[in-house]
């Protein structure tokens, strides 16, 4: 290693790194959330102007879904490079073809101008948009980690977690900003705003990606030459439970998120008839207490393990999930507000340590794998499908309490896979304890 190398990672301290891990983080979820939000508000209208209201909601929630597909895909190919080549060139490429899709997104013609090939062409940028996510986030929990102190890996890997609440704020914010102009308007051309101004963005992110110094466990592992041919083979042969039980945690993790954020503004202004507005600011409300639970979490979990915490979260979703609904259904925008706070609040006692968490479970030659597959598979399977299940079993059933069960049957696996593994918390993720 150069002098100068060295010179960088001493003057690199471990919250300089967690800082940049919640701003790339933050850019790709404003990215990815601007469509989540889009496809409830807007694509419905321009991109499948054929179907009913309900069917172009059905339709707009399942291009949300293909890209959720896409993730554990990128998960695989970033996890096999981030473990092989280094974890910060991953997040340097992720970066990128997250910033070029979301920009192309703001420039497609309707489907009133090009037929079928704009919501063909949407779907595509959709997917670069999941395989760019479902590289990203493994790296940036590990950047994250492994330079993290040691007892404090909870609260500097809760930074990366706060990526997707303060994407969340601030994805919100800039639609609300568009949203206010008058319908015709922002179905004209308003919308496009977000995705366009996301270029500023992503040069920003770049810029603090591009400084960034390896992980010093990567680094272990390339010096010791322990860096293993194939991770994905080896991950299977040597932990393939941890994958089902990061999976499993991660499924209610998931769920709750895209039914807070993506879920009820959909429901509220398309079948209550709630107005836009109101939903946005209490999203962005939400956003706010979400942001500072996942760091009070993380910091929490250093004290009393992840496990606990994990188990406390599931109940407490379960029990939320119960309720939830029917507080939607009083159209009482306070009520809404405090029930999407206690949703995400207890999301989050399960979410904020889970880039710790996570990283914790796996070796560290197969790390990036690992962590990137198992929160892929549950991200995939449960969260982008979550807004779409909900739909269709509200659309049949006319009731929430199909879907509330299924939140309930999701939490009880969530708590059955945190069961089945050890306390990580004093647990040493060096190169050292694998020999």
């Amino acid at each position: 290693m150069s002098s100068t190398t060295n010179e960088r990672q001493k003057s690199q301290s471990p919250l300089q790194v967690a800082i940049a891990s919640l701003v790339g983080t933050t850019l790709e979820w404003f990215d990815f959330l601007v469509y989540g939000t889009m496809a409830a508000l807007v694509f419905p209208k321009l991109f499948f102007p054929s179907l009913d209201p309900t069917a172009g909601t059905l339709a707009s929630f399942a291009g949300l879904a293909v890209g959720f597909l896409a993730r554990p895909i990128g998960g695989v190919i970033f996890g096999h490079y981030g473990d092989k080549v280094g974890r910060k060139t991953m997040l340097v490429i992720t970066l990128m073809m997250m910033g070029i899709s979301t920009f192309a997104m703001g420039l497609i013609p309707t489907y009133q101008q090009i037929g079928i090939w704009a919501p063909i062409i949407l779907i595509v940028l959709r997917l670069v948009q999941g395989l760019a996510l479902g590289g990203e986030w493994g790296g940036a929990a590990l950047m994250a980690v492994e330079h993290a102190p040691a007892g404090k890996r909870g609260r500097y890997g809760s930074t990366c977690q706060m990526g997707s609440a303060a994407g969340l704020l601030l994805s919100t914010f800039v639609i609300g900003l568009v949203s206010t102009l008058p319908d015709e308007q922002f179905l004209s051309w308003g919308w496009r705003l977000p995705f366009l101004g996301s270029v500023v963005l992503f040069g920003f992110g770049l810029i603090i990606r591009l400084k960034l110094v390896e992980s010093h466990v990567f680094q272990d592992m390339k010096k010791e030459e322990a860096i293993v041919k194939v991770p994905i083979i080896e991950l299977f042969r040597t932990q393939p439970k941890n994958i089902f039980i990061a999976a499993g945690i991660g499924a209610m993790n998931n769920i709750t998120f895209y039914t807070v954020a993506t879920f009820t503004i959909a429901y509220t202004t398309t079948q209550l008839g709630m107005d836009r507005q109101p939903m946005l600011t209490n999203i962005m409300i939400a956003s706010v207490f979400f942001f500072f639970a996942m760091l009070f979490w993380g910091f929490v979990s250093d004290h009393v393990g992840r496990r606990p915490l994990v188990k406390l979260s599931m109940v407490g979703t379960a029990i939320g999930a119960i309720f939830y609904f029917q507080i939607i259904h009083t159209e009482n925008l306070t009520y809404i507000m405090f029930a999407m706070i206690g949703m995400l609040f207890a999301q989050t006692a399960s979410y904020g340590p889970q880039a710790a968490f996570f990283s914790e479970l796996f070796n560290p030659q197969v790390r990036y794998t690992g962590a990137s597959l198992g929160t892929n598979i549950a991200t995939a399977l449960f969260g982008g499908t979550a807004p779409l299940v909900a739909t269709a079993l509200m659309a049949h059933f006319g009731s929430p309490t199909p879907f509330a069960i299924y939140m309930v049957i999701i939490a009880c696996i969530g708590f059955t896979a945190v069961s089945l593994t050890r306390e990580t918390v004093t647990a040493e993720i060096g190169l050292n304890k694998h020999k």
